[in-house]
């Protein structure tokens, strides 16, 4: 049963070729067993043929001698085997009693007698345990009143060997035509899948921002496949370019009535106005959550590797700037050839939200760090602020958590990080710093989206 689920999984080439394989399996022997009978049948046939024509002659010049009263044979048949002794080619005549003529080949040796009215053939042992091909029948013969048995046997040591040499040459010949067949199938079926390679060459050109569409120039059927693909990625980029222009008008309507609201808040007295303060930074937290969401979740997966250093220096030197006038010491050690699979505007929006959440906790340093490890790239930001405990850490990952409400800016970056993240395909990893603070890590894979979902 384990061997079902791999069989299902198999790639097309494989089971043609499988296919193909069990075809010659039953085929093949098949046919080899019928030619193999075929030549046998008729080898055998031409031998008893011959035996026959031997019996005819060595019946047709059998006499009876009156006055010496014994049988008499007029001449030889012609092969001088005949006359060998314990040659294999062997005659005899025989009244069953004590009339008895026989080549000189049998010497002293006598062949079975079976009594057969017409020309019958069996195979027997010959003198010397020689395995022989026997023809025999019953004549009668004037003036005798008995019948007289005429045998004739032939070594059956050149049928034998003629039948091995063929069956062998069929065996090799069948062999070899089978690798020949495995070989023209393979070809061909390398050759007709190499449109569905170019195929698979395209998606993989497209899953890595490299190409926007699939190549028509392919065989009809799979030309109208990269067809109806290319429109499904044609109408899902409309799509999504409509989604993000529609949050990103959302998130501009609502800035200006935010603003005025936040305004009106200072004419209230307190603590009326210090919940509407609250209220209104949730609103706007949630707005830059989703337009955050909108903007990445449009081609996720879709992108080239981006050197992540050279993308995050304008963030870096904006923060640095900030951390270095709050005293703070902000550091890196990316790695100068670090690819990350990542939108750049994306990749600035996560580290941005990780750097910003660590300067608001942190008490001296904060180190920016990124590397691979098992097939997977990461970035890392540690701190040496108070940190997080194990409870801490499952809040500060629950969407819209805060955990100091008293702290200004966004109570939202950390879940904004997961689901970019997420978006992608990666994770975000808290935990206790080095230094003493929090560590927040998000992996993201290396390879396309697709993959690494599939991965998962």
């Amino acid at each position: 049963m384990s061997r079902l689920p791999s069989l299902a999984r198999a790639s097309l080439a494989t089971r043609l070729l499988l296919a193909a394989l069990l075809v010659i399996l039953v085929s093949l022997p098949l046919a080899g067993l019928g030619l193999g009978h075929h030549f046998r049948a008729s080898t055998t046939a031409a031998f008893d043929e011959r035996l026959e024509a031997l019996l005819n002659v060595v019946i047709v010049e059998v006499r009876y001698d009156a006055l010496e009263q014994r049988l008499r044979h007029e001449r030889s048949l012609g092969d001088p085997r005949f006359e060998q002794v314990f040659s294999g080619w062997y005659w005899q005549v025989s009244d069953g009693a004590e009339r008895l003529l026989a080549s000189r080949s049998l010497w002293d040796q006598r062949l079975p007698v079976v009594p057969a009215s017409g020309p019958e053939v069996r195979d027997v042992m010959g003198p010397r345990g020689v395995p022989l091909r026997l023809i025999e029948r019953d004549i009668r013969l004037a003036p005798l009143e008995r019948p007289l048995h005429v045998s004739v046997a032939l070594s059956r040591e050149g049928l034998d060997a003629e039948l091995a040499g063929f069956t062998r040459l069929l065996v090799l010949s069948l062999l070899g035509l089978a690798l020949l067949l495995l070989v023209a199938l393979a070809a061909q079926v390398r050759w007709a899948l190499a449109p569905l390679r170019r195929l698979q060459g395209d998606l993989r050109d497209v899953e890595n921002g490299e190409a926007e569409r699939l190549d028509t120039r392919l065989p009809g059927e799979l030309s109208r496949l990269a067809g109806a693909i290319n429109g499904v990625l044609e109408r899902d980029r409309r799509l999504m370019e409509r989604a993000r222009h529609a949050a990103g008008n959302v998130a501009h309507a609502l800035k200006t009535p935010v603003s005025v609201l936040t305004t009106q808040a200072d004419s209230f007295e307190e603590p009326l106005r210090q919940r509407m303060r609250a209220e209104l930074r949730r609103i706007d937290e949630a707005v830059r959550h989703h337009l955050a969401r909108a903007s990445a979740a449009g081609d996720a997966g879709l992108h080239r590797p981006s050197r992540c250093l050279e993308v995050l220096a304008p963030v870096l030197e904006g923060l640095g700037r900030l951390a270095e006038r709050r005293g703070i010491r902000l550091s890196h050690s990316l790695p100068p050839e670090l690819m990350l699979r990542m939108d750049p505007q994306d990749l600035q929006e996560l580290v941005g939200n990780l750097l910003e959440n660590a300067l608001r906790w942190v008490a001296t340093t904060v180190i920016l760090s990124g590397g691979e490890e098992g097939g997977a790239c990461w970035i890392e930001v540690s701190d040496d602020g108070p940190g997080m405990s194990e409870a801490q850490r499952h809040q500060a990952m629950a969407r819209g958590a805060r955990l100091d409400e008293q702290e200004p800016g966004s109570g939202l970056g950390l879940a904004i990080v997961a689901d970019l993240a997420a978006l992608y395909g990666g994770r975000l990893a808290l935990g206790r710093s080095p230094l003493g603070g929090l560590a927040s890590r998000v992996w993201l894979p290396a390879g396309p989206l697709s993959k690494a979902q599939g991965a998962t």
